[in-house]
């Protein structure tokens, strides 16, 4: 018997172990389906770029086929590891922008405006700057600035001036928009997962107990409670029980997954699959949202980029000489945010990331030579997905689909085409003469839009950010899966806290706001005040 179970190690449950079992009386069970962060490569941060082929580490998802991305299926890599994608991912720490927030909560998010989400922003954020209105200097997670700049991601952010956008010293700060170097959740240019940030100090806590390699089955649901979760253990079926409440934290796609599994979610799906029927909650895996991601690519001259950079010489000098030199760098070094002409209010709606390497297929493929990638995403679709079971199987993959570009009125694709204009437009700037190659995608620099058109259906992929599957919402909200509290509607002692609890997509990238959502959830799972900012 334990107070709380906490299903998933990732990003929220390492956050809510560490709250949670701060106080000695409450026991905490954390449990996780993939390994230890013990891989060597997870800690030295360009060891990214090989993570995408571990799949010890990863739950190596694909979409459903996109009918408006030609049929494809589109891989979706998620951390399956302690500290979930937060131990795979390219470190980028953005927050989005305070509209963001106050749009959540006029839909009916109640607390979780931009005064009632700073001040855990704050609490979670060590930066290396220190403390000010906006920035937090003592919390776990460690925020850096860049060890190590490749000369093409300073070509980036001259070019990006060049173009007309501003430079940007701080996309945290008062002013997103702008041109700069990523800030990235790393200490002394190491990985600061939130399993370095919020596990690794408090591992001696006698009453928090970690599972690993464990993947639950079922929450046990009884007379409308969540009692517990099975599981199985070397081929046994293993129950724990909670005595207080059982947190699902696994993501935007396992904790939907897991919810219908125990049978809450859309009812006639449920029986189609002849689960049990505990709650009737229609919005369960529905709502899904992604950042949908166009890459251009160029070739350079030799040398410069990451592409065939010698592994062994870096990995060498980084763990023989103090974390230093390219084994610090993201991968995904500069980037920026932009308003564009078709923006549907103040807010920047494209984020760039620039990648001194070339990057075709989440880097899977390949490409002979040297090069350079520029991402562009836009940040708020209007198309909305699912996430349905395969079978009743619960080691079966979801069936995911992002339903990509499916909006009615067409406008998330003519803002991917506004994406690859911005693209375009700034890497060919004066900035990268002395470094442009020969174009890779597209392959063409002449495409007028249909020829965009045809090359982002050809080409576009997810940036890793899916939220939605299990959104918060009001009490007359029928679609809303929980309420502002993170509690599952018709079940008692049972919260989603992850990135599917988001009713939209903040405007960049995810790690940063699931991090501070689970430390607001982390007080109002113990009954506590939540805070909330004075006007700045």
């Amino acid at each position: 018997m334990y107070d709380y179970i906490i299903v998933g190690a990732g990003s929220a449950g390492c956050v809510l172990a560490h709250r949670l079992s701060a106080d000695p009386h409450c026991r905490v069970l954390l449990i996780e389906a993939g390994p230890r962060d013990r891989h060597p490569l997870i800690h030295m941060p360009a060891g990214l770029a090989r993570l995408v082929n571990q799949r010890s580490v990863n739950w190596n998802y694909d979409t459903e086929p996109q009918a408006a991305l030609g049929g494809r299926r589109l891989w979706w890599p998620r951390g399956k590891v302690l500290g979930g994608s937060s131990s795979i991912n390219a470190m980028c720490y953005t927050r989005g922008v305070p509209a963001d927030y106050d749009e959540w909560a006029r839909g009916g998010a109640e607390g979780w405006d931009w005064a009632g989400v700073l001040p855990y922003f704050r609490r979670s954020e060590r930066n290396q700057h220190g403390a000010d209105a906006l920035h937090g200097g003592s919390g776990p997670l460690h925020v850096s600035d860049l060890r190590h700049r490749n000369p093409l991601s300073e070509a980036f952010v001259t070019a990006g001036v060049q173009a007309g956008l501003p430079a940007n010293p701080d996309f945290n700060g008062h002013e997103q928009a702008g041109v700069g170097f990523y800030q990235v959740t790393q200490k002394d240019g190491a990985r600061c997962s939130a399993a370095v940030a919020y596990l690794r100090p408090i591992r001696a806590r006698a009453n928090l107990h970690v599972r690993t390699g464990v993947q639950v089955h079922r929450v046990l649901i009884e007379g409308g409670r969540a009692t517990g979760v099975q599981y199985a253990e070397r081929g046994v079926a293993t129950t724990a029980r909670a005595a207080r409440e059982v947190l699902l934290c696994a993501g935007a796609v396992n904790s939907p997954q897991l919810l219908m599994l125990s049978g809450v979610g859309p009812a006639d799906h449920l029986r189609a699959h002849a689960l049990p029927v505990h709650a009737d909650l229609p919005g369960v895996g529905g709502h899904l949202q992604d950042h949908l991601d166009i890459c251009t690519l160029f070739h350079t001259r030799p040398g410069v980029s990451y592409d065939r950079s010698n592994e062994l010489a870096i990995a060498f000098h980084y763990f023989l000489r103090g974390h230093q030199g390219a084994g610090t760098s993201n991968i995904a070094e500069a980037g920026g945010f932009h308003r564009s002409p078709l923006a549907q209010d103040e807010r920047p709606d494209i984020q760039l990331h620039f990648v001194p390497a070339m990057l075709d297929n989440h880097g899977r493929h390949r490409l002979p030579g040297d090069g350079y990638t520029l991402h562009a995403c836009f940040l708020r679709p209007r198309s909305r997905g699912t996430l349905r079971l395969r079978d009743a199987n619960p080691l079966s993959a979801p069936l995911i689909d992002p339903a990509y570009l499916s909006d009615a009125e067409g406008f998330d694709l003519r803002m991917m085409v506004e994406c690859a204009r911005l693209s375009r437009r700034i890497l060919a700037q004066p900035a990268f003469d002395a470094w442009r190659g020969a174009p890779i995608f597209p392959a063409r620099g002449d495409l007028d839009d249909a020829g965009l058109v045809d090359f982002i259906r050809a080409k576009a992929e997810t940036i890793y950010h899916p939220v939605g599957t299990c959104r918060m919402g009001a009490a007359n909200d029928g679609g809303a899966v929980l309420d502002p509290q993170l509690r599952v509607n018709g079940v008692e002692g049972l919260r989603v806290v992850d990135a599917s609890a988001m009713p939209t997509l903040p405007g960049g990238n995810t790690n940063g706001p699931v991090i501070m959502l689970a430390e607001r959830a982390a007080d109002l799972i113990q009954g506590k005040q939540p805070e909330r900012s004075r006007p700045l």
